[in-house]
């Protein structure tokens, strides 16, 4: 990879005033290895200033990011700070996890409160940039009402604990009561070619309001289809960085964080973002989902 790469190749999207770059970096890789055991400090410091030097200015996190012996919050912290003004950091809130690692899930103001306080400690800030309330303690999503949660967020946005308002593992109807609250900059689902295609719709839906959509594990796959293979080979790069170019001509709106804790990895995720797939090849992939 060359030291052209850049993040930028994807063009921009405002998260409320703040522009960001639309290929991002999620940070839930960074903690350990793809075998579970413990990352190295000094290679995921490595990858979050590399991150940084190829253009990369919007991130993703969460204080209930943590394994036994790192913090994705504190490696952004050490790694970056202080921080450069075009950065915008990204968390969420709803789930916690107890020092032993168990998760809960929390919906209250005051409840709210320690956590968005916990992330302010954690990444050494005044103020978070962007707070998305996630339903659920799994991926399963619910069908219940968000009113009281984000509710409480927007409280503590109008005591200036934080910037920007955004929602996660949601559909279109969570959208829709989350807009009558407050303004959404962003909404965060698992999405991808071959995962949850029904949120198509929630895309398009995005996009009439202005809100970002924001997928995360949009490279994860189970078996290769032949079609990401083959244009992948066609264009001389990887299935994974077809998966990200694909996601990433879904719309203006659409905003990629694909994570991990490998330098190479990560310049060949940022690379994606200016790969240009022709109109036939994004026919031939979404026959796919």
């Amino acid at each position: 990879m060359t030291t052209s790469i850049n993040a930028a190749a994807a063009g921009t999207w405002q998260l409320g005033d703040r522009t960001v770059n639309r290929m991002g970096f999620g940070a839930m890789r960074l903690m350990q290895n793809a075998d579970g055991t413990p990352s190295d400090r000094a290679r995921a410091t490595t990858v979050l200033r590399r991150a940084v030097e190829l253009g990369v200015n919007h991130i993703d996190t969460a204080a209930f990011y943590f394994s036994n012996l790192r913090s994705a919050n504190e490696l952004i912290n050490s790694a970056l700070a202080p921080y450069p003004d075009d950065l915008v950091i990204t968390t969420k809130v709803g789930p916690g996890r107890d020092p032993a690692g168990g998760f809960h899930h929390v919906h209250t103001k005051e409840e709210l409160r320690g956590q968005v306080e916990e992330n302010i400690r954690q990444l050494g800030l005044d103020h978070l940039d962007v707070v998305n309330f996630r339903i659920g303690q799994t991926l399963d999503r619910g069908d219940g009402s968000l009113a009281e949660g984000f509710g409480a967020l927007a409280e503590l946005q109008a005591e200036g604990l934080i910037r920007h308002l955004g929602i996660s593992n949601v559909g279109p109807d969570h959208l829709k009561e989350a807009l009558d609250i407050a303004q959404v900059v962003c909404v965060q689902n698992q999405y991808g070619l071959t995962t949850r295609r029904e949120d198509d719709a929630l895309v398009e839906l995005c996009a009439e309001h202005g809100v970002a959509f924001v997928p995360f594990f949009a490279i994860a796959a189970g078996a290769e289809a032949a079609a990401v293979d083959e244009i992948a080979s066609a264009h001389g790069v990887s299935a994974a960085q077809v998966r990200l170019a694909w996601t990433l001509h879904k719309g203006p709106n659409v905003l990629a964080i694909p994570g991990t804790g490998d330098p190479a990895h990560l310049e060949e995720n940022v690379a994606a973002a200016g790969l240009r797939l022709s109109d036939d090849e994004l026919a031939r992939l979404d026959t796919i989902g």
